[in-house]
């Protein structure tokens, strides 16, 4: 999945060993004991998924005697954990017993054969009730019917800013850009009025993966005023090519690092922009516009990798605008992960059992509560509990009215890469916003077949 496939193959594969276990992987499973992986972050201070796992590990075993739990993190980059897990999923020998997914990309794993249907698990659970449609749909095949996985959390993207910062530039606040134009002044203003502030960051690039496509490029696409303004057309089942709503958004890519009003291009090409913005420069007061995820806040709490303690005083939120203002006015992307049993898992049925576990309703709030994500059970959404958790989960729960998804289709990921391999040229002034779209366009049509694009409206 990345620019140099055969490199990154073989490190697959020496890391895939390395994390199941040389030689060893099927002590890992059995009849009574289960393989748990799950993404860790390269951030290694970003341990929070580590220590709840780790919770819930005791206490299942806690509760069932000669059980045993054995949680495997695999750190990575987001889209070499997709090729990680995909690979370990391929045989018997390295197969985990429950993995954890990416909705967008639960799609794919399942063509590919790599997942267990779990009807005959959920139709017996009475939990299963309490999950909202939408999550129900995520980890479901467009194709048999049949879900592949419980959802686990999901999200929306906004804006954060520095109320003081912008303030010392100036701006008024609150602050609700109404238009592109509106977030570029602004960062130009910035830039301009407080030295040494990095005005805003905008994720881009191929080593951020989904990082860069769904907050940064998507969150422009599907609020362009074109008539294509999405990646796929549903109606006709044709990925779009020729879009003038994709060069709209990579040019706003290229304005901001040909203006420099993003972060450095070294640390908004490398993998550990995340990280960088949300421990760092936030923090420190050194960066005033951050076009990023619901989830940040958890940077900052008493449990997070950067505790700040006056974040709520500092950090304010706005939606992310359209192109030009129009109707709706805003817009948000929305993902999440799940929990999916593969298909040659050794274990299915304890994997199940821990499964149901995690995601009970208080073990869900606690979850929700401790990531900062928004709610996938409807129960917990209505818990006060959650929503008064963090002072931000009322606000970027109300974007859930203004957002878009992922085609949830098995070509996606392909799609993906080819989308930051776009963003990476215009930042880097590679190629030209033009050049960019022709080669996107091509690249697309290699991963999903000429037969299967369409030119998109003018």
């Amino acid at each position: 999945m990345r620019k140099k496939l055969l490199a990154a193959f073989a490190i697959t594969v020496a890391a895939t060993l390395s994390a199941a276990g040389c030689g060893g992987s099927a002590s890992g499973s059995g009849g009574n004991s289960i393989k748990v992986v799950y993404w860790q972050h390269l951030d290694q201070n970003d341990n929070k998924q580590q220590k709840f796992l780790a919770s819930m590990k005791t206490s299942f075993e806690k509760a069932h005697p000669g059980k045993k739990i054995e949680v495997v993190p695999v750190t990575a980059s987001e889209n070499d954990y997709y090729t990680k897990i995909q690979l370990m999923m391929r045989s018997p020998s390295t197969a985990p017993d429950l993995v954890y997914e990416d909705t967008a990309l639960i799609n794919s794993d399942i063509a590919s054969g790599y997942l267990k249907p779990i009807d005959s698990y959920v139709k017996s659970w009475a939990d299963w009730g309490s999950f909202a449609k939408a999550a129900k749909g995520a980890v479901s095949s467009p194709t048999d019917g049949k879900t592949y996985g419980v959802p686990d959390d999901t999200d929306t993207r906004g804006i954060w800013y520095n109320q003081n910062l912008l303030k010392k530039a100036g701006i008024a606040t609150p602050w609700q850009p109404k238009t592109w134009q509106d977030i570029l002044d602004t960062a130009r203003t910035i830039k301009k009025k407080l030295p040494g502030v990095t005005p805003m960051n905008f994720y881009t690039g191929q080593a951020g993966g989904e990082q860069s496509t769904m907050q940064g490029f998507e969150m422009l696409l599907y609020g362009t005023d074109a008539a294509d303004n999405s990646l796929y057309d549903a109606k006709n089942k044709k990925w779009i090519v020729g879009s003038q709503g994709f060069k709209d958004a990579l040019t706003f890519v290229h304005t901001v690092y040909s203006e420099n009003l993003g972060l450095s291009k070294p640390t908004a090409l490398g993998p550990n922009a995340g990280a960088e913005v949300g421990t760092k420069l936030l923090p420190d007061n050194k960066l005033a516009i951050d076009i990023d995820g619901s989830w940040m806040a958890n940077n900052w709490l008493k449990t997070g990798p950067r505790p700040w303690p006056d974040w709520a005083k500092t950090m304010a939120s706005a939606a992310m605008p359209t192109q030009a203002g129009q109707a709706p006015g805003r817009v948000s992307m929305s993902g999440g992960w799940a929990w999916s049993i593969p298909a040659k898992a050794k274990n299915p049925d304890l994997a199940w059992q821990f499964t149901k576990a995690i995601k009970n309703k208080d073990n869900s709030t606690k979850w929700n509560i401790i990531e900062s994500t928004t709610a996938v059970r409807t129960d917990v959404a209505a818990d006060p509990k959650y929503l008064d958790a963090t002072p931000t989960n009322k606000f970027f729960t109300g974007l859930v009215a203004y957002t878009h998804f992922r085609p949830a289709l098995p070509k996606y990921p392909q799609v993906s890469n080819a989308i930051t391999k776009a963003m990476e040229s215009v930042t880097t002034g590679q190629s030209s916003v033009d050049q960019a779209a022709k080669t996107y366009d091509q690249d697309l049509a290699t991963a999903v077949g000429s037969d299967s694009t369409a030119k998109g409206a003018r």
